[in-house]
């Protein structure tokens, strides 16, 4: 098949896929180091119990002051599933029956509907299921909410869900609006291009220096789209998702797209005429689950919840699952207490 006819058929599965996700409710890759394992910070055991050495900045740009990593303390046990405190958050959403979760359902190994079982899956997704379980002995009970990129902090705000799980960035400007769950996961921006692609001088293309005068696309109102655009020379071209994105690369209307190395990996899984440039991760994206500024408690709930799952190996394994891609399994993120309110 020429390489048109296998783009265009590309270009058709992933369309098809976009219009799975707005109709529900509910390579070769280097691994992104965790810069978070060379910190002093608050760690856990899997109780929750947590003891705190100071933590110097992180190496984000977007998080500049080592405190836009700091979340609140979990409790020093978490309660039984199914018996939460009364009057709490976490006992609201048990009397209503299911978590509602603002995830994505189009980007692959994050959260993606499986095109066989129809269900929305990925390592996001697993976080949700342990947060489920941990308040209903039951991981299903979930009620998933595909939302774009640019929902992310509205829809918290607006309190139509519960929790956002869908590659969040920390940063200190969305700590204005919302609250962040401990750090769950630690990537960093790269840039794809079409296989065959070469730079002005016709060596390969090894970062965002050889894409000027070029189209390159991130979804709009996230961390990668604001430092697309600190690039002078390069056209930046917004879409409402990775998969956006795809679309316009796959029809030929932008040249590049940038974004989280795990997204990234998930795009060229679609796409056999991309490629993830070979080159270090130009930013340090540490994803965190966001929530509404006003329920502390849940927050402090599931960090106790991610203590364990870093603690008991459902990290590690969901890790291996989904994002085994990127290298092998690193060392969770550690996470840093000691926000107030």
């Amino acid at each position: 098949m020429s390489r048109l006819g296998a783009a265009a058929l590309a270009t058709l599965a992933t369309a098809a896929a976009l219009l799975l996700a707005s109709c529900a409710d509910a390579g070769v890759y280097e691994a992104t180091p965790v810069p978070g394992q060379q910190t002093s910070a608050t760690s856990t055991t899997p109780s929750g119990t947590a003891t705190t050495t100071p933590a110097p900045a992180p190496t984000n740009p977007d998080v500049t002051v080592a405190n836009c990593l700091q979340s609140y303390a979990p409790p020093p046990q978490l309660p039984p599933p199914g018996q939460m405190p009364a009057g709490s958050t976490m006992a609201r959403i048990q009397a209503r029956g299911r978590l509602i979760a603002g995830v994505s359902a189009d980007t692959l190994l994050l959260g993606s509907r499986d095109p066989v079982s129809g269900q929305i899956e990925g390592f996001d997704i697993d976080m949700l299921h342990a947060v489920s379980q941990a308040i209903f002995n039951n991981p299903n009970k979930i009620e998933l909410r595909v939302i774009t990129t640019a929902q992310r902090l509205p829809v918290l705000k607006a309190g139509s869900v519960d929790i956002v799980a869908r590659n969040m960035t920390i940063t200190c400007d969305r700590w204005k609006e919302i609250a962040f769950s401990s750090e769950y996961y630690r990537s960093g921006q790269k840039v794809m291009v079409h296989l065959g692609d070469t730079a002005q001088g016709g060596g390969p293309i090894t970062g965002m220096a050889d894409l000027v005068g070029k189209k390159v696309c991130a979804p709009n109102a996230s961390t990668s789209m604001t430092k697309l655009r600190t690039f002078a020379g390069v056209i930046p071209v917004g879409a409402d998702t990775h998969t956006g994105c795809l679309v316009l690369f796959q029809e030929g209307k932008v040249d590049a797209i940038t974004g989280d190395d795990t997204v990234l990996a998930g795009l060229a899984v679609q796409d056999p005429y991309a490629l993830v440039v070979k080159a270090p991760a130009f930013t340090a994206e540490p994803y965190g689950l966001g929530f509404n500024a006003a329920n502390v408690d849940f927050v402090a709930f599931v960090n106790g919840v991610l203590a364990q799952v870093r603690a008991d190996g459902q990290w590690t394994k969901s890790y291996n699952t989904w994002l085994s891609a990127l290298g092998k399994a690193p060392t969770p993120p550690v996470a840093v207490y000691g926000r107030t309110r």
